[in-house]
């Protein structure tokens, strides 16, 4: 498979630049807003290039290890980085939940100021992925928005605050 397949969302916040980065940057806002409806536990966050995101999701049947290493921090413009399924030891390993969802996604994530507000695109992309796993992610793409979209939501409670304090 040559073209493979994209997941595009954007979003425009009722927030400043500077605070819709926080909310993406700071750990202590990321595990509010980052896998919504789940606890989530950030073990290590080191935001340079080559830097680790160690992030476990703790829900009802066990936890879901990622290991997030980061490509490219552009302050306040880009953050890209390899989104990896881990095993409790963070070594890169198929997903638990989903055996053939893509072992490392490429996630960008762009900010773009618009006065008070700001537009922000995330697009995945598989990295290295087998056919299968390629199959899955463009089968399940679609429905990544809900998931996505209820963590914007939070991020949004998240800025009123921000925005307030």
């Amino acid at each position: 498979m040559s073209d493979l397949p994209e997941f595009v969302l954007d979003r425009e916040f009722d927030a400043p630049l500077e605070l819709v980065w926080r909310a993406w940057t700071n750990p202590e806002f990321l595990q509010r807003w980052y896998g919504p409806g789940v606890e989530t536990v950030i073990h290590k966050f080191d935001l340079k290039p080559d830097g680790v995101w160690l992030n476990e999701m703790k829900m009802s049947g066990g936890s879901n290890y990622q290991k997030i290493i980061f490509k490219e921090v552009a302050q306040l413009e880009k953050l890209v980085w390899h989104h990896c399924s881990a095993d409790a030891d963070w070594n890169i390993a198929a997903s638990p939940m989903m055996p053939d969802w893509p072992r490392i996604l490429l996630t960008t994530v762009t900010f773009a100021d618009n006065g008070d507000r700001t537009n922000v695109r995330l697009a995945q992309i598989p990295v290295d992925a087998t056919d299968a796993e390629i199959a899955c992610f463009a089968k399940m793409k679609d429905g990544m928005s809900g998931g996505w979209g209820s963590g914007y939501a939070i991020i949004d409670e998240l800025l009123a605050e921000l925005k307030a304090g």
